[in-house]
């Protein structure tokens, strides 16, 4: 009929990239939804406010509670949102959000929607990957740099459950099935770190941010119940 894409078209697009990262989010979140074990496994967390003022030379030089509305919009069972910093250098700021199951449909919110709807505009996106001692394999974790006028920052994100790290939302949703299958579990934490990223040096903060995750990521790890 004149107006309706041929059937061509309709299978170019299904193999275009984003529809099929979106076809398999839907799959997943759907799976999610019929497949998660009635008798979810959800055990008790360690308390966000135990989470340590001092990780490896870095102290904790704010702490910023969350207003209510943004703890309803989030739903998150516990979260942190510190200020850290080492001798001479800039703060950077450590957020954190657990829950504790995701079987109703509540689950972490991506920096890439939040942010833009705050009025920060993307500039980039990548995966970088973080090396931590005593890990023989990197960390890989989203770069993503947004900026508000003149001022240009650094977000570092990952997805971390009690058995793995995740920097894609997309690879995040496949593994929730699985886990939920074969642990019946489906808590997660999205942990982010953010620092301002003056022009003209980016690969310090690159570095100074590499080492905050280093040091910081075994107390992150122990906020994961196991």
């Amino acid at each position: 009929m004149q107006g309706w894409p041929s059937v061509v078209e309709a299978l170019r697009f299904l193999r275009h990239p984003a529809a099929l990262a979106v076809s398999l989010l839907l799959v997943g979140q759907a799976a999610a939804y019929y497949l998660i074990p009635k008798a979810e496994y959800a055990p008790a967390a360690p308390p966000m406010a135990a989470f340590p003022t001092e990780v490896g030379g870095w102290r904790m030089v704010a702490e910023y509670p969350l207003e209510e509305e943004v703890k309803k919009v989030l739903r998150a069972d516990d979260t942190l949102n510190r200020s850290y910093a080492s001798a001479g250098q800039v703060p950077l700021n450590l957020f954190m959000a657990y829950f504790k199951s995701q079987k109703t449909g509540v689950a972490p919110h991506s920096p890439k929607n939040c942010l833009p709807g705050s009025g920060w505009a993307p500039l980039s996106s990548e995966i970088a990957k973080v090396q931590i001692a005593g890990r023989d394999e990197p960390l890989e974790v989203n770069r993503f740099i947004v900026a508000r006028g003149t001022d240009k920052t650094l977000v570092l994100y990952w997805y971390q459950t009690a058995y793995r790290v995740i920097a894609s939302e997309y690879v995040a949703k496949i593994w929730l099935v699985i886990d939920s299958l074969m642990h019946r579990r489906s808590d997660t934490a999205i942990v982010r770190v953010v620092a301002p990223l003056p022009e003209g040096r980016e690969g310090e903060i690159d570095k100074l941010t590499a080492e905050f995750i280093s040091a910081a990521f075994p107390a992150v790890s122990r906020q994961i119940p196991q």
